[in-house]
């Protein structure tokens, strides 16, 4: 008998880390590396946050904190609810946890177990599926083509949905792709899901505020409130506020799987540190003028990244609607030979080939469910940017 569980053996470890792994290799060497890999903005922590840290500092009020979150810490997710979505959550229906990523974990291993399925539209954020599998469920992924700008169509979920649905997981803007759903578009999925009462929806809304050219973010409770209780709103600090080390995530939704996740989180992790309790609370509340301030500057750096890319030879992808990468799609890439005689089989390939050729760090597409793509994250400094898309048109020219 081993010693590790058999859970273990339900998912494996991200595709990405083969391609973190060379980069510290790399700089160990001492190669000097562009990464353009982080899902972390680069903007400073709120003052008015830290400020509220330094405050219960000298209250001395740093204790543990209830497993639901602080009672301020829950009206300001109420609050932010209500003014950002006209959705309205009881405080008992609100929970807060170490990051949007606890809350999702949370809420799948509260819900599903065997023989549950949990549809997820792909191009997909890493963690879902894995998620879904530790919790005993089984992830049922929907290719969502460049052709469809990487949205889900009506007729795609309509397709997945059996019996054992229990959950979609939605993610709008999206990781790794920026595609944005209009309310149009999600009403037109909502419309499937009100013939599937048995679906439930969890929304991983945390790129909300990262949204281009004047488009206006829905949350699908927001969209059908029919669907209301069926559907966990989930968002976080990490994004919109530029706040990612604090680890503060909260969500709204049905009481009953609300305090099933308190429950489990109460045996795991337990309450949140008052401190980015704290942080979260002043940010959330306080003044707004800065996340359109961040918002404003990412998509001057998703302007400058996407013409750089549109340039190379053998690579094409779509101007991101929101969040914080571009996914391109290195089709015209594979089948050729670097200069070392290697030949480009996969985007897992291209992607060591940047990082290896002219030191660039990118995450293969099959990281995310859809080759041959790979993600370039804008959130880097222009000048990484700008020196980064230069150095992949120059390999990109050297592959025959």
């Amino acid at each position: 008998m081993g010693i590790l569980a058999p859970r273990m053996n339900r998912f494996k470890p991200s595709p990405s880390q083969i391609a973190s792994a060379r980069v510290r290799e790399l700089q160990a060497e001492g190669r000097t590396i562009i990464k353009l890999t982080a899902g972390e903005p680069d903007f400073a922590t709120p003052d008015h946050a830290k400020q509220a840290v330094i405050d219960l500092m000298d209250r001395n009020e740093i204790w543990y904190a209830p497993i639901n979150g602080t009672q301020q810490m829950r009206e300001a997710a109420q609050l932010k609810f209500k003014r950002d979505h006209g959705l309205h959550y009881d405080l008992d229906q609100i929970t807060a946890s170490a990051g949007t990523k606890q809350i999702l974990f949370n809420a799948l291993m509260a819900t599903v177990g065997p023989g549950d399925e949990a549809i997820i539209p792909a191009p997909h954020w890493a963690s879902y599926p894995d998620m879904v599998q530790l919790a005993g469920g089984t992830p049922v992924i929907v290719s969502c083509g460049q052709n469809n700008q990487f949205k889900m169509r009506p007729e795609q979920l309509e397709e997945a949905i059996t019996e054992k649905t229990k959950w979609l997981i939605f993610c709008s803007p999206s990781n790794p792709t920026g595609a944005t759903y209009s309310p149009a578009e999600m009403r037109a999925l909502a419309d499937v899901l009100l013939k599937h009462p048995h679906v439930h929806i969890l929304t991983d809304d945390v790129y909300e505020h990262l949204i281009y050219d004047g488009r206006e973010f829905s949350t699908f409770a927001q969209v059908e409130p029919k669907l209301y209780d069926r559907t966990i709103t989930c968002n976080g600090i990490s994004k919109a506020y530029s706040m990612t080390g604090w680890r503060l995530g909260f969500a709204g939704g049905p009481k009953e799987i609300i305090d099933a996740m308190a429950k489990l989180q109460s045996q795991s992790a337990s309450g949140v540190s008052a401190v980015a309790q704290a942080a979260g609370i002043a940010a959330i509340t306080g003044p707004q003028e800065i996340v359109r301030e961040h918002t404003a500057n990412l998509q001057r750096r998703r302007d400058l990244m996407f013409e750089k890319l549109s340039a190379a030879d053998g690579l094409s992808c779509d101007l991101p609607e929101g969040a914080m990468y571009i996914f391109c799609c290195c089709a015209g890439a594979i089948g050729k030979r670097a200069p070392d005689g290697r030949v480009i089989e996969n985007d897992t390939d291209f992607a060591l080939y940047l990082l290896d050729s002219v030191g660039v760090a990118v995450v293969q597409g099959v990281a995310y469910g859809l080759s041959p793509y790979f993600r370039a994250s804008f959130v880097a400094p222009e000048e990484d940017i700008i020196k980064g898309g230069d150095l992949i048109q120059e390999a990109c020219a050297a592959l025959t």
